[in-house]
């Protein structure tokens, strides 16, 4: 007999702990520009190689290059540039509520805005997505009310979902923001099956499901993918790879595979790669898919390659497990940065309007967080009536609600 030695396990280990030096060598970054852009109607199989580039459309000195490049006007493009600030801003704000303890929960979207607020740009009216718990963005470019985000965020007289959801777990069917699951990969499945059923009523939206890295270790990720692939169902499956799960790298959930795009190309679906912190890579990408799918040719994947510059959220302490210096180091740089150069370089913006744009935009924000607090906090002014918990569980109210409701007296 062949005498064998113990079995081992492998176990991924981060390039970097706290305390060490940030080290991205293994994110391989072509020339803006440099990866093609298929047609519409391509043949999966034929484009393999999408899922182990990075589509970027912004180069090192802020223009705009390449085939995925001209597909939005200065004027879009400043739009755009509005939203992520307005995102940023929006997210301070509530993250200094949290430290006053007027909520007791909150989840930045800091260096990713670029992907959520690009990407809404690219649905048209009735399109739903399935979002995690950092797609904000959504919602702001897509003009949701920012006094109705913040009273969620306080659970207030005035919050729309009652009370009965986390805060930052919006919900807005007219704005195509299907509610949170706080177990995240769920909405993968349900996206699937949310767009499975739009064909089948011979509708015309389409649906879109998002995912962070870790998440995708999660069996619904998979089963979601079969679905889609089988059925052709008309999705767009995002993945957003912030390089980081609450505290764990994104390695432990890509195991063996090089990307989480190449998870796709199992299932024949196409599959590609983009600079999560490039506006306009991720809108003509966005766009791309979703015309794929409003053409009956199936779901994409798309993953998004970024970086969580801030804590997972206020429960979080990044710096026991990473160095503080990382996001420094992260090659892909700042979204608003970039998309402001580039504006500048086009001549469609300045030094100045940036700063009178920063400062009309924190206005704003403080305005709408006035009237949102006028209304109640966690623990100051009017919270939803205890009745309303009952409220939307069942299209009738059975008896056995009925008589819960009466034993508690509301």
């Amino acid at each position: 007999m062949t005498d064998y030695g113990p079995l081992t396990l492998h176990v991924p280990e981060p390039a970097v702990r706290p305390g060490g030096t940030p080290d991205f060598s293994n994110v391989r970054i072509p020339k803006a520009g440099a990866v093609p852009r298929p047609e519409i109607d391509v043949d999966p199989e034929t484009i393999r190689d999408l899922a182990f580039s990075i589509i970027r459309v912004l180069n090192r000195a802020g223009e705009a290059v390449g085939p995925w490049a001209g597909l939005l006007s200065d004027e879009e493009l400043v739009e755009g540039m509005r939203n992520m600030m307005t995102l940023r801003t929006f997210d301070a704000r509530m993250l200094i509520a949290q430290r006053q303890g007027k909520t007791s929960f909150y989840m930045q979207h800091l260096g990713e805005e670029a992907i959520s607020c690009a990407f809404r740009k690219a649905l048209l009216p009735g399109d739903m997505n399935f979002p995690t718990y950092r797609q904000a963005g959504l919602l702001i470019a897509g003009g949701y009310s920012m006094v109705d985000m913040m009273c969620q965020v306080y659970s207030n007289s005035r919050d729309p979902l009652k009370g009965r959801q986390l805060p930052v777990m919006y919900s807005s069917k007219e704005h195509g923001f299907f509610t949170i699951s706080g177990n995240l990969a769920t909405q993968y499945v349900q996206a699937v099956g949310w767009a499975m059923a739009s064909a089948i009523r011979n509708d015309t939206k389409i649906a879109a499901a998002w995912i962070g890295d870790g998440s995708t270790a999660e069996s619904d990720f998979h089963a979601a993918l079969v679905f889609a692939s089988t059925y052709k169902a008309p999705v767009i499956l995002n993945i957003v790879n912030n390089q980081w799960a609450i505290s764990t790298f994104q390695g432990i959930a890509r195991g063996g595979a090089g990307t989480f795009a190449a998870r796709g190309l199992g299932f024949g679906i196409p599959s590609l790669r983009v600079d999560g912190n490039d506006y306009l890579a991720v809108y003509a990408v966005a766009k791309w898919a979703a015309e794929r799918a409003r053409r009956n040719l199936g779901p994409t994947l798309v993953e998004y390659v970024t970086y969580r510059v801030g804590a997972h959220s206020t429960s979080d302490d990044p710096s026991a497990y990473r160095p503080k210096t990382e996001s420094d180091a992260w090659p892909l740089g700042d979204p608003i940065i970039r998309l402001k150069n580039h504006l500048i370089l086009r001549g469609a913006w300045s030094e100045e309007r940036h700063k009178q744009a920063e400062a009309e935009i924190l206005d704003t924000v403080i305005a709408a967080q006035k009237e949102a607090e006028s209304y109640g906090t966690l623990h100051a002014g009017a919270k939803p009536s205890a009745r309303e918990m009952f409220d939307g569980v069942y299209a009738e109210m059975p008896p056995h609600l009925r008589r819960q409701r009466q034993q508690a007296g509301v």
